[in-house]
């Protein structure tokens, strides 16, 4: 049986809402009055026909699902939710089950995450909390005015023209882009780029100035600007002539 629950302050995360597809009532019951404790909301199906559905048909940030389940045991309805899904909700499995080969056939079947019973509430709602960060949305692209970087693949882009950077070239404009409107000062920028080991201030100088030749020399104003004394901003609007 799961140990009592802690106290919410002890879990920090956001609020989740969880599908629990379990079919033994008491084991149900301690673990939705547990989550909605720490103020998940959490659905409910006691057997695997009503869990694919509800599964199918709603959006959760997690689903916790029992292997030996009535009507549809929680392999199948893992393949199947797979197979029919449009987006991925992240799977625990919770089941008594602890061999090798009974996890394997559930990560094989789409699972993300295991726990054996019996289990620590405390263990399943740390869990639900990493699953579900895990699963969010990753913002890569970052856009301002005419710019637009790819953080996957360390490419920008004024005016959809691709500019041939360095990656160090790459990382000043990425650190600008992300503090914008503010000014970055010289030592913030040699903290970030060098942080084991920072080398003598014509490195920096020297790389602002390989920036400068990609981001503004072909274009028709200047995006990198220095701010004399403090260190360097982008701004993105064109001057008034």
């Amino acid at each position: 049986m799961p140990q009592p629950a802690a106290s919410q302050t002890a879990f920090p995360g956001r609020t989740l809402r969880i599908l629990l597809v379990e079919d033994e009532p008491a084991l149900a019951r301690n673990i939705v009055d547990y989550l909605q404790l720490l103020g998940h909301q959490t659905d409910y199906a006691a057997d695997g026909k009503l869990g694919l559905q509800l599964a199918l048909q709603q959006q959760f940030d997690v689903i916790l699902l029992d292997l030996m389940l009535p009507r549809l045991d929680g392999l199948s309805l893992c393949r199947q939710l797979r197979s029919q899904a449009s987006r991925h909700t992240p799977v625990l499995m919770l089941t008594a089950r602890d061999t090798l080969a009974d996890k394997t056939d559930g990560f094989n079947a789409g699972a993300d995450d295991y726990l054996t019973k019996p289990f620590a509430l405390a263990e399943l709602a740390l869990r639900c909390q990493a699953l579900a960060r895990r699963n969010e949305p990753q913002q890569y692209c970052l856009e301002i005015g005419p710019l637009r970087l790819d953080r996957r693949t360390l490419q920008a882009w004024r005016d959809d023209q691709l500019l041939q950077l360095h990656p160090l070239g790459f990382q000043i404009l990425q650190l600008l882009a992300e503090a914008y409107p503010a000014v970055l000062n010289r030592q913030q920028l040699t903290d970030q780029l060098w942080p084991d080991d920072a080398p003598d201030s014509d490195a920096l100088r020297s790389h602002i100035y390989l920036l400068r030749q990609q981001l503004d020399k072909p274009f028709a104003w200047p995006l990198l600007h220095t701010v004399h004394g403090v260190g360097f901003v982008l701004r993105l609007t064109e001057p008034v002539l």
